[in-house]
């Protein structure tokens, strides 16, 4: 509901003692005698609770007989460290001067109730707001709007100008967070430089890739490099949490909130308070979970399962996931709103297949760690990958990227007896997989011309070009991939689609 004029205050000492004896304070001064009257009033306090209905069926009296709007006036509670702890007060204000400014066409401020801490967060946080004005009240009653004559987010932006200015000649010209990543291909050094943009920003990011191309390396990165990499980052995969549970596991519990529930439990987003929050997998997560979720990331609150009282939380959210989020949004499977929240910031890493100039750095690096990792083990020798192993390598899809050249080194080198891996040690680590051929939904549309027996020949292209790379040109190999049966029979295909000439001699 759209409402026109707003008062958002602290509940202040002198309200409560001054109502007590029938007499106008702060707040009821502003209510009756501000030029316009308020259609909302919210009090926030955390504290004198045993007063809140007494003072709010004093003030709505005073109104009705002021003949002004009386029937939304509220006092809400909210969770401060003490009333001169800027941190909780940042951040209990700050959430409901959002919310009070978004949905009002004037929000105004009393800044006389409660302690000066107060009173400054509501000034900062409110000059950043464009609808948003401050109500002050002297001690005889009298009320008058403060004109606060200082822009705070144009200082704030000059002070970090300055700030950055005088430090650019001392920052390393690349971020130490992102040192362990390889980046050589082009794609890769503009997934870093992107990556690196986004870290200080404080956005959601999310992180697509296909399965095993390092979305958690390039996540951890991002946080190590940001503000928050003192404070904690927690990870879980969607995909991997049980139905049941996951509301427990992302926002906690309270005692009794269900059949094993001993005691209070701090769900991941209150332990990733301050930090970072790694989402894996984000789009396994069901529709109710999502909704939730959009409220984090909206909101800054979370609400324990069994609990009625809302938490604040202040987490950067970075998400992750191999799958197609806007074909999942389409279908209604991923709410809209939930992704374009999470993609304010995208980081897109390619499959390592096309990236190859990154993969022979890669395996050193790899096969570097594994033969480090494998010291300790008794007659281990360290070892290297041969040329014709490197070339091989090369040669391969990964269809499971990172993941699986990691394991296939693994196998290689610490199955092998030699100092050098050899392109057959390699084939011999690998894990064959049956390629399934892709149903294709076809439509044509009354009048369509197609060239089936081009297409059919484009296919059967190719797939032996494909499987010659696979076998680094072994048409004995690649005749098995490809199931024809003889040598023969691949040699007159290929010379049937003119990939060789009809006099070529065999080899």
């Amino acid at each position: 509901m759209w409402i026109v004029k707003t008062l958002f205050t602290w509940l202040g000492k002198t309200d409560i003692e001054n109502m007590e004896q029938d007499m106008n304070a702060a707040i009821s001064s502003i209510a009756l005698k501000s030029k316009y009257p308020f259609d909302k009033i919210v009090i926030v306090s955390n504290t004198w609770d045993e007063k809140w209905h007494q003072y709010e069926k004093w003030l709505k009296k005073k109104l009705a007989f002021a003949h002004r709007p009386y029937e939304d006036v509220s006092i809400n509670r909210v969770r401060i460290a003490s009333p001169i702890d800027y941190n909780s007060i940042s951040k209990e204000s700050q959430k409901w001067i959002n919310k009070l400014s978004g949905e009002s066409e004037s929000l105004y401020i009393n800044l006389t109730s409660g302690t000066p801490a107060m009173s400054a967060v509501s000034i900062i946080l409110g000059k950043a707001k464009s609808n948003t004005y401050f109500y002050q009240s002297n001690p005889e009653g009298k009320v008058f709007l403060d004109d606060i004559p200082f822009d705070f987010v144009a200082e704030h932006d000059a002070s970090v100008a300055r700030a950055i200015s005088s430090k650019a000649t001392k920052l390393p010209t690349n971020d130490k967070a992102f040192e362990d990543i390889i980046a050589v291909s082009p794609q890769m050094l503009e997934l870093v430089d992107k990556a690196a943009k986004l870290a200080p920003l404080d956005l959601p990011v999310l992180v697509l890739g296909e399965t095993g191309t390092g979305k958690e390396v390039i996540s951890n990165a991002i946080h190590r490099a940001s503000s928050r990499a003192s404070q904690p980052i927690k990870t879980v995969n969607c995909g991997a949490l049980p139905e049941n549970l996951v509301d427990s596991i992302l926002f906690g519990h309270v005692k009794g909130a269900f059949t094993g529930a001993l005691k209070d439990h701090k769900g991941l987003f209150e332990q990733a308070d301050g930090g970072t929050l790694f989402l894996d997998e984000v789009g396994e997560l069901s529709l109710d979970v999502q909704v939730k979720l959009l409220r984090a990331l909206q909101q800054g609150e979370i609400t324990r399962v069994g609990d009625d009282k809302t938490i604040t939380v202040d987490v950067r959210v970075i998400a992750a996931t191999h799958r197609n989020l806007v074909a999942m949004v389409e279908d209604g499977e991923f709410r809209e709103d939930l992704f374009y929240r999470l993609a304010l910031g995208i980081v897109e890493i390619p499959p390592l297949r096309d990236r190859t100039e990154d993969i022979e750095p890669l395996v050193h690096a790899l096969a570097s760690e594994i033969n480090d990792s494998a010291k300790s083990y008794s007659n281990y020798k360290s070892k290297k990958i041969s040329q014709k192993g490197m070339k091989f390598i090369l040669s391969q899809p990964w269809r499971g990227n990172i993941r699986e050249l990691w394991s296939t080194l693994n196998r290689a080198l610490l199955l092998s007896d030699k100092d050098e891996i050899s392109d057959l040690d390699i084939q011999g680590a690998l894990i064959n997989r049956e390629k399934k051929q892709q149903e294709l939904d076809v439509h044509l549309a009354y009048g369509d011309v197609v060239d089936l027996k081009q297409i059919t020949e484009n296919i059967e292209k190719k797939y032996i070009e494909a499987a010659l790379k696979a076998t680094g040109g072994a048409k004995g190999k690649a005749t098995d991939m490809l199931s024809l049966g003889l040598h023969q029979n691949l040699r007159n295909m290929m010379k049937r689609l003119k990939m060789i000439s009809e006099n070529e001699p065999e080899k």
